[in-house]
């Protein structure tokens, strides 16, 4: 009994040796049918939406939305960095957040 007993202890550890990568695998990648979290457009988002994007407070939004009035939609999203107050290392932030 005890033998059996510890072959079944035994099975069960390397069950759960043998599954752990695959969990953490699995808890890397977005579930099927969820979409991945919205990007944010810079042709139609609102003051509020733009603010959401880090480090992107109101002064630095209405500056975006000022931009595309007077120069009409974003053609890239690297036109971003035409922007006062949006340079290099901020649009790195930004670059797999936003869409155009």
């Amino acid at each position: 009994m005890r033998s059996t007993l510890s072959k079944l202890m035994s099975v069960a550890v390397l069950a759960v040796f043998l599954a752990a990568p695959l969990l953490a695998l699995q808890s890397q990648q977005p579930a099927a049918g969820k979409p991945e979290a919205e990007k944010v457009n810079l042709n139609s988002a609102p003051l509020d939406e733009l603010q959401k994007l880090p480090r992107i407070g109101p002064k630095v939004a209405q500056r975006i939305i000022d931009f595309r009035k007077q120069n009409g939609p974003f053609k890239r999203v690297e036109d971003l960095l035409k922007v006062k107050g949006i340079g290099e290392k901020l649009f790195s932030q930004l670059r797999n957040l936003i869409v155009v």
